[in-house]
């Protein structure tokens, strides 16, 4: 269930372990069990070398199981694919790096975008889904302009598969991301500072 009832979207929760104030894995475990539990869930602990990454990824998949969410790891497709996850989240170069046989053995594909040639790039090379962003001013992007809405109604314009805006996303301006064509919200410090 999202921040509201009278629209379709997704919620999606993009982790950060260094925000989290206390047990990194309960605060997963409440995640999946709050008011509002995500759609899906991406791995995103950019700072860890891939072995490190895969004992904290086979947890977090036992926990994300039966819950109806979805996990998604982020960057280290073999870990993906070893493990069985749902899915992988690549930045834009890695993703248009990987050949087709190995795309096709993974189920869900999401890619981060930063233009709409991109979006469309990604669309075309089989991504089941985009994140475009930074839309709103944010800590992860200090110093970084954000994009804004108008970038994110022209992406969501340009293609026709999901795209999820990121970046500075909140109760008070997710709704205005919904509004511009965009098929869900992606939240880190929200879900992580909760």
């Amino acid at each position: 269930m999202g921040f509201y009832q009278d629209i379709d979207y997704k919620l999606v929760c993009v982790t950060n372990r260094h925000l989290v104030n206390g047990d990194f894995y309960l605060q997963i475990q409440n995640i999946l069990k709050s008011q509002f539990k995500p759609d899906m869930l991406v791995l995103r602990e950019k700072d860890l070398k891939e072995d490190e990454y895969r004992i904290m990824a086979e947890k977090v998949i036992k926990i994300c199981q039966g819950s109806g969410t979805k996990c998604i790891l982020h960057y280290f497709k073999n870990t993906a694919l070893s493990l069985g996850a749902d899915g992988i989240h690549l930045p834009y170069s890695k993703y248009m790096n990987m050949g087709s046989a190995e795309k096709r053995q993974i189920g869900i594909k999401g890619v981060s975008v930063h233009s709409v040639e991109e979006a469309l790039n990604a669309q075309k090379a089989s991504a089941s889904y985009i994140m475009a962003g930074h839309i709103y001013k944010t800590a992860c992007k200090e110093g970084l302009e954000p994009r804004g809405i108008k970038f994110l109604k022209e992406i969501c314009a340009t293609v026709n598969i999901p795209v999820y805006a990121i970046g500075g996303i909140n109760i008070n301006n997710a709704r205005e991301c919904i509004e511009a064509g965009a098929s869900g919200v992606c939240l880190m410090s929200g879900y992580m500072h909760k």
